[in-house]
């Protein structure tokens, strides 16, 4: 699936009968993980152990959390087995978010980085969401390198021309700072 979203990624178990908690990454939780949805799974761990997908058959609120039941996880050991699974929701080529301060994983992934005066510094490679911010993951010289997705630090995302302008700080591409 080229072009996706994810909606979610499985926590820890809840019980014993297979429910676990839903770390939440939509906007529209009521509509993409209503009862009878069928996501797709992106696994952390070895792809033999995994279903293609699960259903969702029922959802709560538990203080804070959202506690989910899938078809395919009828106990606490297979629940266990889930965690850390990102789940995923086909996306219509025409979808972007509402807000044009927004943007989804896949319109990142692939950008061309640049700094303010139009030096290419590298290709993100991944977008790592945080509980304080989201972080670039950006291909500089075969080195992996976190850049903070935060406006004063990125001032410009061009989806169209393929390419994000990168305030550069010393050591923030350079590999020196992070």
């Amino acid at each position: 699936m080229d072009d996706y979203l994810v909606v979610g990624r499985i926590g820890r178990p809840h019980g014993i009968r297979g429910e676990v908690t839903l770390e939440v990454r939509t906007d529209e939780p009521g509509r993409r993980l209503a009862d009878g949805a069928v996501l797709a799974v992106r696994a952390a761990g070895p792809q033999d152990r995994q279903p293609a997908a699960v259903t969702i058959v029922g959802t709560r609120w538990h203080q804070d959390r959202l506690l989910v039941r899938f078809v395919e996880l009828g106990d606490r050991a297979s629940a266990e087995a889930a965690r850390g699974w990102e789940l995923t929701v086909p996306l219509d080529p025409d979808e972007s978010p509402e807000d044009p301060e927004e943007f989804y994983d896949h319109q990142l992934v692939g950008l061309l980085v640049e700094d303010s005066s139009g030096r290419a510094r590298g290709t993100v490679t991944a977008v790592q969401h945080g509980a304080g911010q989201d972080l670039l993951h950006v291909d500089v010289d075969g080195r992996d390198v976190l850049l903070p997705f935060v406006r004063a630090l990125v001032p410009e995302v061009d989806v169209a021309a393929g390419r994000i302008v990168v305030d550069d700080r010393p050591g923030l591409l350079d590999g020196g700072a992070l």
